[in-house]
């Protein structure tokens, strides 16, 4: 799906958190505000009675979806950005998928992309007489990973780029790519990219550095930086995503294209962490997880498919709270060996959210293997619950659920 993961040697960047963590952050607790308030409500928003005016509200549109619905929440449809399939939109409508990412690349601009987006809303399905609107992604990085272009739409330069500019200079720019990308309809930014690939690796980190994906080379000049993206998008009502946890910048290979992509460097404490930590602690609402294998992590599972990673590292240790994503779980040759169904069960089972596939037609299968497990499981259905209304959270941030 995108530029991406193999077996690499021995690593330069592997270091216990050498400073403290907010040292590092724009200043993570001025960002949280920025994150806590649905993007349509005022100031007053952060407060408590607005908290549970969105969870009631969330609840009330849980309670009145169908299992099949609740089940459609959890995943993410990849569909052509200049060329819609019908028949793949067909298959998303037919098992109430309720996000969809815009993939391939489309030149066509910020009017020509709202159309096709609003054709996709209008199928979304209706909860109690309302629309349950779709969460609309995209990879929209700069350089050579920008999805949407043309006419309304920025150039926007590679993060190794961006990495040298000011933060404030980012995040004003980030603001304002924020803004094209709603005008097209757009409500969900798969980046920023958190990765710390080491200066020593740079380009032969196959799916980060060789594209200059990353904000810079060390902790200290990615946290900022991807902060001040993250920022920047929040500030103009759409959500961001930090990827790819634990991190992609120790590894040769790419997922998308290898399998068996191992890093042997990283540890629940090494500094190339601290990005992702420091976006959690500024409320970033989505967090995506890399398929690679962490040895000094969890050497028995793909990050994707491993509770140590998930629930362990991300939800108890840094506090995560909002939605994981898997990376691309349909096309990506990293996963290739696991059966469809399994894969997305074996996500879900480990804490994850939300199932990431370019490959629409793969999610009849997967859907099928959540409903079997939901009816043997009642610890999975339970946690099948919690993904939904994780999801559904994120939605009414986005200002696509409507209640009262």
């Amino acid at each position: 799906m995108r530029p991406r993961q193999s077996p690499y040697r021995k690593s330069r960047a592997h270091t216990a958190w050498p400073v403290p963590l907010l040292a590092l952050s724009l200043t993570a607790a001025s960002l949280a505000g920025v994150y806590s308030a649905p993007a349509s409500a005022g100031p007053a928003a952060s407060g408590k009675a607005a908290g549970n005016s969105a969870a009631t509200c969330v609840d009330s549109v849980y309670g009145a979806m169908t299992s099949a619905q609740r089940v459609g929440q959890l995943f993410m449809g990849g569909i052509n950005a200049a060329t819609p399939d019908p028949k793949r939109i067909a298959v998303l409508q037919q098992y109430h998928v309720g996000s969809v990412f815009l993939a391939g690349r489309s030149t066509k601009g910020t009017q020509a992309t709202k159309n096709i987006v609003n054709g996709l809303q209008a199928k979304a399905d209706a909860v109690a007489r309302h629309r349950v609107g779709l969460l609309v992604s995209t990879d929209q990085e700069g350089g050579r990973v920008q999805v949407l272009s043309g006419p309304g739409f920025s150039t926007m330069p590679s993060a190794l780029v961006q990495g040298t500019w000011t933060t404030t200079k980012l995040r004003d720019s980030a603001a304002v790519w924020a803004k094209q990308l709603k005008a097209a309809g757009v409500n969900l930014n798969l980046a920023p990219v958190a990765d710390v690939v080491p200066a020593g690796l740079g380009r032969n980190n196959a799916p980060i550095g060789a594209y200059d994906r990353e904000f810079g080379h060390t902790a200290a000049t990615v946290t900022p930086h991807s902060n001040a993206f993250a920022a920047g998008f929040a500030q103009s009502g759409v959500l961001a995503t930090v990827k790819h946890f634990p991190g992609l910048g120790n590894v040769r290979g790419n997922t998308d294209t290898t399998a068996n992509v191992v890093d042997p460097v990283t540890t629940a404490r090494s500094s190339s962490l601290i990005p992702f930590s420091s976006a959690i602690k500024a409320g970033i609402p989505f967090v995506m997880i890399s398929s690679a294998t962490y040895t000094k992590i969890d050497a028995k599972h793909q990050a994707v498919f491993s509770p140590t990673v998930i629930q362990g590292l991300l939800r108890k240790t840094f506090g995560f709270q909002g939605v994981v994503v898997s990376d691309d779980i349909g096309n990506a040759v990293a996963v290739k060996q696991v059966p469809p169904g399994d894969r997305a069960v074996r996500f879900l089972s480990a804490g994850g959210n939300q199932v990431l596939t370019v490959e629409p037609n793969l999610i009849p299968a997967m859907v099928k293997a959540v409903q079997a497990r939901m009816a043997q499981s009642p610890a999975f259905s339970k946690q099948v619950d919690t993904s939904v209304h994780r999801v559904l959270t994120a939605k009414q941030k986005a200002g696509l659920l409507h209640c009262g």
